[in-house]
């Protein structure tokens, strides 16, 4: 007796393998974010579990508890919902609605009055950190409660001036990271700052910042101005993207731009008073 080979394409009982192409992720033209789901996951530093970063209207982020919850379950306040990929504050009528991860975090202290139903939630996250703890997957940073409010709790975070606003950067202007997606599906690895590319000047401006917020009288601090250099260049630089990728409008981001609005009585700790050459000068005499 003979055996028939299986026909290629279908299983041993004859039924057809169906094959899924691995499909890319594109992002519509026409859509506020240009942030990939894929960029969206990540992992709270405080407490290990999940957590999704969108941008807001005012193009800050907001971390967002990654399921969706009963809009009756959850104080006015704490409603959030997502409109083209931003995150709105404002309720839309719906009967499901997304809430800040900073309600429910464990070590955290609530932002509002919290339902019996979300205090057994925030208890279940805590039961899972404790877990991830256990298993070694997570490791509890008590400077990121603790840290205290000096003016070397993060020096390596500039104050970056463009667009005739300021913005507090989330590393040093050299280690600025391009946030878009390459051909292998990858974050890009160049810099922001690239030598091809004219750089900006450090300055000794007022805190005061030029979008009329309240200014602090005779204090002076380390700016990396941007205003000189052309409107295009600006725009790449709030973009967080390098040269290559400022000219590729279709690529996608993998990663939030690190800006975050600053504000003189806000990020007082980040204030510098002295030019960045002149702080590593001092630092050698010591």
């Amino acid at each position: 007796m003979c055996s028939t080979p299986i026909p290629a394409g279908r299983h041993w009982d004859g039924s057809p393998r169906l094959t899924r192409r691995p499909r890319p992720l594109h992002v519509a033209g026409t859509s506020p974010s240009r942030l990939l789901r894929t960029g969206q996951s990540s992992r709270c530093r405080q407490c290990g579990n999940r957590i999704d970063l969108y941008q807001r209207a005012d193009q800050r982020p907001i971390a967002l508890h990654p399921a969706e919850l009963a809009t009756v379950q959850v104080p006015e306040p704490c409603r959030w919902h997502l409109a083209g990929g931003i995150a709105y504050s404002r309720d839309d009528g719906s009967l499901w609605c997304r809430i800040p991860h900073a309600v429910l975090c464990p070590r955290r202290t609530p932002l509002c009055r919290t339902s019996p139903y979300l205090g057994a939630l925030r208890r279940q996250l805590a039961v899972r950190t404790r877990r991830l703890a256990d298993a070694g997957a997570f490791t509890f940073d008590s400077t990121l409660t603790n840290a205290p409010a000096t003016g070397v709790d993060n020096p390596d975070r500039p104050v970056v001036q463009m667009l005739l606003c300021r913005y507090l950067a989330a590393s040093s202007v050299e280690h600025l990271r391009c946030v878009a997606q390459t051909r292998h599906r990858h974050r890009c690895t160049h810099p922001v700052l690239a030598l091809t590319a004219p750089a900006g000047i450090w300055r000794l401006l007022p805190s005061g910042s030029a979008c009329g917020q309240l200014a602090l009288p005779d204090v002076l601090m380390a700016v990396y101005d941007l205003g000189h250099l052309p409107y295009s260049e600006q725009l790449r630089w709030r973009a967080q993207r390098c040269p290559q990728h400022a000219v590729t409008p279709g690529a996608a981001d993998l990663a939030l731009a690190g800006w975050q609005p600053f504000h003189p009585l806000v990020h007082t700790a980040h204030i510098r008073p002295n030019m960045p050459h002149q702080e590593a000068r001092q630092g050698r005499d010591r």
